[in-house]
């Protein structure tokens, strides 16, 4: 069995000799996607190479793997926008089927001669194909068509297409060619299509509930030996739903199967059941760093959160009924997701935030604040309110006094976690509570240096929940709002439901431009909405210069960057203080992610606040929160359902309001550091910094960008110390404390 290993680190092929149970060969693989196929000998296998846009040939002899000649598909990325996906082989012709997901398209390829033979378009991004029995016909899974078509060999040519649900990825075919399973990750399904009639006869529901919203994420399919059960990994369940599909268009569940994190391959061989797990069991500790005296290739081993999270598989005795009733006990147990979870919310009667979707709440107006990467301990580790570690503290009191001054005067949150790992996840985290599959599977290649764009904030559709983001809920429920600078670029909106409903005039993402005035953009913008009593009921705001430039020459200074953001924050809570519609408002600002340095806790715990006359006074509030349960908050307050079953299953911040309002104002401080202030030393590292590429998020290495800015607070000659991840769980509703 060949597995390969497509993550932010090391990438890898691995062989497992499935009787001993043990890893056979494991090479490293400069780039990789899930593309894999074996001959039908097993001597080649076929792979992937990523955004090399090349499919290596490996030699199989005896479990021992030696790569033996390639098939250039184009030019390497950047020049080439390739990608290859899924393959499968003919041994018939030695023809090998190539799906992209970059350039869309079918390459046909003779693995004798290792030439292209053709390039056919395809109508979007794909993910796998498969081949007919007969070898007539190739199925073609379009990740970003919400389709399948069905490719005529003979005729080399399209000769039908079946529609499905959203995501199509993996799919699975029967012995016999007539019942193809196709997996919808957008939407817990599994379409069943009969392919003579060229239509589906049935569709499975994946998840634990039925009707659930997005979640559950199958991305993986196998079928027994004598397909005669189904088995289907469920990504953000972690775990398998098993059903039986012996009578076809019949089918029945027959329970799920626990597995490790975000199970992406599952197989049946021999009366087990093995299970590839994306992300293995669990975030981890890096004692081995990053650390600023690393070399190069040391930084590329050390535990960077985006390549902390290490594959594994699964190996399972194929249960019987008893087994597999208890296996589904336990992942119900698992969940904290329920159906009841969808309207109704742990809560507190007479609270400001409703138990229950729809009702009623003083709030009247949100407001939605994201920044940039941030951990807890680098903004509030100074503060002995809350569990911090003052020596892991880059932007204390002194260069952020107004987030200081808002922790303590209203809610300081210490345990408070991103569900995100990086920015390109932490946007749609953030504004749909669910990172699809296509966010999930396609990051970790930018991120790790392989090549491929940013196209996460809402300028890829494939890259889109179904139902779209927090904006398509609010348009749908008739809840007015608005975005300064979220999904929102300088050419304008991103999405089609912020067309309309964005200030043109607010500056998006762009660290050459201080926050404060995109604040003062926004005062301009809200007055005016004010005086015409058309201020919107949702609003989201982009500030998000406390990324900081590094030490680039000529760019602000990170103290100057980080303090510029923390005044645009102190001056944007005065003025919406001072307006009329104070009483009737919130504000909740949050980190996309918090990638970009340490904590000692976990380093997905991040800064979060939340404002307003309902707010709770000098409070600090210990329950686990993540972004998701922000969203909850918000959502229960605008009378919206949830995204997903992540917001579903959150917590709402009903602890941290008051149903008593005070209505004090909030008096901005003024910055102790120069705004101006600019990088003029020149070094090693502000060298590094004018050769990063920061006019989009995250486009750097983290790992040494985290130690740049380390350096430039505490000195170069200072030791950066390393991040701890550790695991954490849903913590329990605590018992209601006496007001």
């Amino acid at each position: 069995m060949a597995f390969t290993n497509n993550g932010q680190g090391t990438q890898s092929i691995t062989l497992i000799d499935r009787e001993k149970e043990t890893i056979a060969d494991e090479i490293e693989i400069p780039k990789s996607w899930v593309g894999l196929a074996f001959s039908s000998d097993e001597k080649r296998l076929f792979a992937s190479g990523g955004n090399d846009n090349l499919i290596r040939i490996y030699q199989n002899t005896n479990g021992k793997l030696r790569e033996n000649g390639q098939i250039l598909l184009g030019e390497p990325w950047p020049k080439g926008r390739v990608s290859p996906a899924g393959l499968c082989f003919d041994d018939a012709t030695n023809y090998l089927y190539v799906v992209t997901k970059d350039d869309s398209a079918l390459y046909t390829c003779d693995a004798v001669t290792r030439q292209v033979l053709r390039r056919e378009p395809l109508p979007a991004e794909a993910y796998t194909c498969v081949l007919s029995p007969d070898k007539s016909q190739l199925f073609i899974s379009l990740w970003g068509g919400e389709r399948v078509l069905i490719y005529d060999l003979q005729k080399r040519a399209v000769a039908g297409e079946i529609a499905v649900g959203s995501h199509p990825n993996d799919m699975v075919l029967t012995k016999n060619g007539q019942y193809l399973f196709v997996a919808n990750g957008n939407e817990n399904t599994v379409s069943v299509i009969d392919l003579r009639a060229r239509k589906i006869i049935e569709t499975l529901t994946t998840s634990l509930f039925p009707d659930a919203p997005a979640g559950s994420t199958p991305n993986g399919l196998a079928l027994s030996e004598d397909e005669n059960t189904l088995y289907v990994a469920n990504a953000d369940n972690n775990c398998l739903a098993v059903f039986d599909v012996s009578d076809r268009g019949e089918s029945r569940s027959l329970g799920f199967i626990p597995t490790g994190w975000y199970p992406t391959t599952v197989r049946e061989v021999g009366g087990k059941i093995y299970v590839a797990n994306g992300k293995g069991v669990t975030s981890l500790a890096n004692p081995g760093g990053p650390q600023p005296t690393m070399t190069g290739a040391e930084r590329a081993k050390a535990e960077y959160i985006g390549s902390l999270f290490q594959g594994n598989l699964s190996i399972i005795d194929k249960p019987d009924e008893d087994l597999l009733a208890g296996y589904t006990r336990l992942v119900y147990e698992n969940t904290p997701y329920t159906k009841e979870r969808e309207t109704v919310s742990e809560g507190q009667k007479g609270n400001p935030i409703p138990g229950e979707v729809g009702g009623s709440s003083p709030i009247k107006y949100v407001f939605y604040i994201i920044k940039e990467n941030r951990t807890y301990d680098q903004i509030f580790g100074d503060m002995p309110e809350g569990n911090g570690d003052s020596s892991l503290c880059l932007f204390p009191e002194k260069i952020t006094p107004n987030h200081h001054a808002l922790a303590r005067e209203f809610v300081l949150l210490d345990n408070f976690y991103v569900n995100a790992e990086v920015s390109a996840d932490g946007h749609n985290w953030s504004m749909a509570g669910y990172a699809t599959d296509f966010v999930e599977k396609t990051w970790p290649t930018s991120y790790g240096g392989r090549g491929g764009t940013y196209d996460y904030e809402g300028t890829r559709e494939a890259a889109h929940p179904k139902d779209g983001f927090i904006w398509d809920y609010c348009k749908r429920a008739g809840v007015s709002y608005r975005s300064y600078g979220e999904f929102v670029s300088n050419n304008g909106p991103n999405i089609k439901a912020l067309e309309g409903h964005y200030d043109p005039n607010y500056r998006g993402y762009d660290l050459s431009y201080k926050d404060v005035d995109r604040v003062a953009a926004w005062e301009k913008d809200f007055d005016a909405l004010l005086a015409a009593n058309k201020v919107p009921h949702f609003n989201t705001l982009r500030i998000s210069n406390d990324h900081t430039s590094g030490l680039r020459i000529g760019a602000p200074t990170p103290f100057a960057q980080v303090a510029d953001n923390d005044l645009a924050l102190g001056r944007f809570v005065e003025h919406l203080s001072k307006s009329s519609i104070w009483n009737e408002s919130v504000v909740f600002v949050v980190e996309d992610d918090a990638q970009n340095g340490p904590d000692h806790v976990d380093a997905h715990r991040s800064v979060a606040l939340v404002i307003g006359p309902h707010v709770k006074r000098n409070y600090v509030d210990h329950t686990m929160y993540s972004t998701t349960s922000l969203l909850r908050t918000m959502e229960l307050i605008l009378g919206l359902p949830p995204m997903s079953q992540y917001d579903a299953a959150a917590t709402p911040l009903w602890r941290s309001f008051t149903a008593k309002a005070e209505t004090k104002t909030f008096t901005a401080l003024p910055s102790n550091v120069d705004l101006n202030q600019k990088n003029v030393a020149v070094n090693k590292h502000s060298i590094r910094s004018g050769e990063l590429n920061l006019a989009v998020p995250d486009a750097i290495d983290d790992v040494e960008f985290s130690e740049i800015v380390w350096k430039a607070v505490k000195g170069l000659d200072s030791k950066m110390p390393a991040p701890r991840r550790s695991a954490f769980v849903r913590a329990r509703a605590e018992e209601e404390e006496d007001d």
